[in-house]
């Protein structure tokens, strides 16, 4: 490939956490990336399952961090779970909200008509994590369900991260209403097709390239709806897990950082007996993978992933093969 990697797509729809910043800090030139891309005729997405903040509001927060952010192109779990309702149920219908304001205003902006307790008889519940939701609107929701209306959740999130550790995330609090009711809802946000689907409609783009640092939500949501995607080495995931994921979490490419969509990406290559990206060499025998590179060379990790994918091609469980670095005489 000559051409620079973004050259192929016409969109980027970028993960935030681990992607653009980790803690309260941009990533050192990830804003600077993404600012290139109108240049480059590409359009930006942010895709987050966040649901209990306006668009508006997290365009603000990436634009103080140097990044180029709109309401218009943040798509949240919130505005992809209404728009999946609203295909769901007859406009006007009754709709249960379990979360927050901005999920409430995205379930009005839809015509349809947020309604308290399942009392109203509502048609639909959505749920989304609202920081002061408590029992009595989770057993609301539960009430509704057991009744029978259609159950839409915008994230499964099991947790998310706050200043003091750890927290339960609305993945954890629709678990409470699965569990009263038997039911399992329909899921708009990441690893779900649907919050991918949702950005690409709205900006009219066709070959959006999918960016993330996690490969159990980013990279299987970009799997899930159709669209290529590209692990970034700056967050949760690497390499090595990389090479050891199913067959639904594997990128289609591996690159270090944001700036590297602007250069060519190494093509991966079939040799004899192996696969070779650059001057590595990657061969795979029985659950070894021997990679000839110095140790940690990132075209040897994506020569290494070709190889094993190759003689692994259909995984449901991530299998971590032993790996062998060896310098040999192009190394």
């Amino acid at each position: 490939m000559t051409k620079p990697l973004v050259g192929s797509f016409d969109a980027v729809f970028a993960d935030l956490d681990g992607v653009l910043y980790a803690g309260p800090h941009a990533i050192p030139g990830a804003p600077e990336a993404l600012q290139g891309l109108e240049a480059a005729g590409v359009q930006l997405a942010y895709i987050t399952n966040n649901a209990s903040r306006s668009s508006a509001t997290v365009a603000e927060h990436l634009r103080e961090l140097g990044a180029p952010a709109t309401a218009g192109n943040v798509f949240g779990s919130a505005q992809a779970g209404a728009e999946l309702l609203a295909g769901l149920v007859p406009a006007g219908s009754r709709v249960l909200v379990t979360g927050s304001q901005t999920l409430t205003d995205q379930v009005r902006a839809q015509g349809l008509e947020p309604v308290p307790s399942a009392e109203d008889q509502p048609a639909a519940v959505i749920q989304g994590f609202d920081p002061g939701l408590g029992w009595k609107d989770l057993a609301e929701a539960a009430f509704a369900v057991a009744a029978g209306a259609v159950w839409v959740a915008t994230n499964t999130d099991l947790s998310i991260p706050q200043a003091r550790g750890i927290a339960p995330g609305n993945g954890t609090l629709v678990a409470a209403v699965a569990a009263a009711t038997g039911r399992a809802p329909v899921v708009a946000g990441k690893p779900e097709a649907p919050l991918f689907t949702t950005a690409a409609r709205h900006l009219g783009v066709e070959r959006p390239l999918v960016v993330g640092d996690r490969l159990d939500t980013d990279i299987l949501g970009g799997t899930n709806a159709g669209y290529a995607t590209a692990l970034v080495l700056t967050g949760v995931d690497s390499p090595a897990t990389a090479l050891a994921a199913r067959t639904a979490e594997r990128p289609d490419f591996l690159i270090p950082n944001l700036g590297a969509l602007y250069e060519p990406y190494p093509s991966v290559q079939r040799t004899d007996g192996g696969f070779g990206c650059g001057t590595a060499l990657a061969t795979v025998s029985g659950g070894t993978v021997e990679i000839t590179a110095p140790e940690g060379d990132l075209d040897g990790w994506r020569a290494a992933c070709a190889a094993w994918w190759d003689a692994n091609p259909e995984v449901t469980a991530a299998a971590s093969p032993e790996v062998r670095w060896v310098v040999g005489a192009g190394s």
